[in-house]
């Protein structure tokens, strides 16, 4: 059995210019830390006592007998990305709710995609992991989002990442002394409000119009180095 814990996010300046539409052709630049939140991915080969050979419990329960048959989009491509055809069951539990605007979507897809790796004796690395998460989400499933939540689940920590317009992410971790991150922290407050959507439905409406907004994204990019400031 293979059990991970992947972080979830909270972003604090440069969102948007993550989009790849946007720093393909101006660099992009984001400020985010993880939080101690988090997703839980626990999977294992199923015994092979069962009329089903796929397990799936998440918000919903799945019983299925070929990839083909799953209806969750992120855990049907994993599956077919990592190339596991045996028998399986995987289960979902996190910390927060879906769709509540930490990055959930993105931290699930990696900490599956790394719980499988792990399952088929593949020593994933981080620039593998994170690499093969974007594919699964921006070119698979064809999900309107953006590399900041994908590049957060996989390193973890308080970071400055750049996005180039080669399409390349280099991500700095950012050292804070104690006494100032207590005193972020004693700053920081962070509500549930009940309200739940998807990102990538709310991205919709806006990311086709980002090279329109070129002025506002600049500044929102040099928001980030007046942050680390």
């Amino acid at each position: 059995m293979i059990i991970t814990r992947t972080p979830y996010r909270v972003s604090f300046f440069g969102g948007g210019t993550d989009y790849p539409s946007w720093y393909r052709e101006h660099g992009g630049q984001v400020l985010a830390t993880s939080i101690d939140k988090y997703c839980y991915i626990t999977c294992r080969f199923l015994p092979p006592f069962f009329e089903h050979s796929i397990r799936l419990a998440y918000s919903e329960i799945e019983l299925c007998n070929t990839i083909d048959e799953i209806k969750h989009p992120s855990i049907r491509e994993t599956l077919r990305n990592v190339g596991i055809n045996s028998a399986i069951e995987i289960h979902h539990d996190g910390d927060m709710p879906a769709r509540s605007g930490i990055g959930s979507s993105s931290s699930f897809t990696v900490g599956l995609l790394n719980a499988l790796s792990g399952l088929n004796n593949e020593n994933i690395t981080k620039e593998d992991l994170l690499r093969r998460s974007l594919i699964i989400e921006q070119e698979i499933l064809e999900e309107t989002v953006g590399s900041q939540d994908q590049t957060m689940a996989v390193h973890g920590g308080f970071n400055h990442i750049k996005f180039s317009q080669q399409g390349n992410i280099s991500v700095n971790k950012i050292a804070i002394p104690t006494e100032n991150l207590s005193l972020l922290n004693s700053h920081l407050m962070l509500f549930f409000t009940g309200l739940t959507r998807m990102a990538s439905s709310i991205a919709l409406t806006y990311v086709n119009s980002l090279q329109k907004n070129e002025i506002r994204l600049t500044r929102m990019s040099s928001m980030v180095d007046e942050a680390i400031n």
